[in-house]
C-alpha cells in the first residue's frame, strides 16, 4: 500500500462527530499505558456529546472493567465477539455461539499451530476470553504470520493480529462486523459523516475499510503495518498512540 495516500487530519473539518469508534493498545495507550492525558481527553468528549466506544482485540475479562471505569460510552471486545457499556456489566454476545464447544475447537485449532511453530506460547489472558483464543505475536515474522493466516483458514476459522497478539477467531468476526452490529441498533439515527473510526495495527483493518467508514483515521505508528493491510485508514495524525488519538480529539473539540 502507498502510504503517501494518508492524509493528514488536518486535511478534513471534524466538526459533526458524535461517535467516535477507537481501538485501544496503541491507540489510546501511550508506552503501553493509559495516562491522565487520555482521562482528560475522554472527559471532554462526553462533556461535549461525542461518546466513544473502545473496540479492542483484548478479552472480555479485561473489557468489562474498562467500559466500567472509563469514561466511554461502552466496549467492543475480542474484535467484535462481545459488548460491554458502560452502565451495565453484563456481555452481550454478537454471534450465537455453544461456548463450551466453540472453545475445544478453538484449542485445537492452536495445538494445530504449535505443531508448526513451537515457539507460540498462550496469552495470559486467554483464560478471559469467550468468542477467540490468543497467542502472544512476539518473535513471529510476516511470512510466519501469513502461514499461520492460511492454516486457520484451511480449519475454518478466521485470524488478525495486532501489536501485543495473534488471534483464532471466527472467520466472519472483526472490528467491522462488531460495529455493523452496535450502530444500527443502539446509534439508530446515527450519519455516516457523524462516526469516525480510529486504530494502528491490522486487527483494525476492517475499521480502515472506507466503503463501510469514510471517515476513518490511523494513529501515526499505523505506517509500519501499510504494506500489510489491505484498506488503509483515510487520514493519519502526526503523533503516534495516545498521542496521536488525543490530537484527533482535540481537532474535533475544537470545530465544534
Amino acid at each position: 500500500m502507498n502510504q503517501s495516500s494518508l492524509k493528514s487530519i488536518n486535511c478534513h473539518h471534524w466538526g459533526n462527530i458524535r461517535l467516535i469508534a477507537t481501538d485501544m493498545d496503541g491507540t489510546l495507550t501511550q508506552g503501553e499505558k493509559f495516562d491522565s492525558k487520555l482521562f482528560e481527553i475522554l472527559t471532554r468528549l462526553s462533556a461535549v456529546g461525542i461518546d466513544t466506544l473502545i473496540t479492542t482485540g483484548r478479552s472480555a475479562g479485561w473489557v468489562q472493567a474498562i467500559a466500567t471505569y472509563l469514561p466511554v460510552v461502552g466496549a467492543i471486545a475480542e474484535n467484535g465477539g462481545l459488548l460491554f457499556w458502560n452502565h451495565d456489566p453484563q456481555p452481550h454476545l454478537m454471534s450465537e455461539i455453544n461456548i463450551d464447544q466453540h472453545r475445544q475447537q478453538l484449542s485445537q485449532v492452536f495445538k494445530l499451530l504449535q505443531t508448526k511453530f513451537p515457539q507460540i506460547r498462550e496469552s495470559l489472558d486467554n483464560r478471559f476470553r469467550v468468542t477467540d483464543w490468543t497467542f502472544d505475536v512476539e518473535n513471529l515474522s510476516p511470512i510466519e504470520l501469513e502461514h499461520i493466516d492460511y492454516i486457520c483458514q484451511s480449519e475454518g476459522y478466521g485470524f488478525t493480529y495486532s501489536s501485543i497478539q495473534c488471534h483464532i477467531k471466527p472467520i466472519y468476526q472483526d472490528k467491522a462486523y462488531g460495529l455493523n452490529k452496535v450502530i444500527p441498533q443502539y446509534f439508530p439515527d446515527l450519519k455516516p459523516s457523524e462516526m469516525l473510526t480510529i486504530g494502528d495495527s491490522p486487527n483494525d483493518e476492517s475499521m480502515f475499510n472506507q466503503e463501510e467508514f469514510s471517515l476513518s483515521v490511523g494513529v501515526a505508528n499505523v505506517r509500519q503495518y501499510c504494506d500489510r493491510l489491505k484498506y488503509l485508514p483515510a487520514y493519519v495524525t502526526n503523533k503516534s498512540e495516545g498521542e496521536g488519538f488525543c490530537e484527533l480529539a482535540e481537532l474535533v473539540i475544537s470545530q465544534l
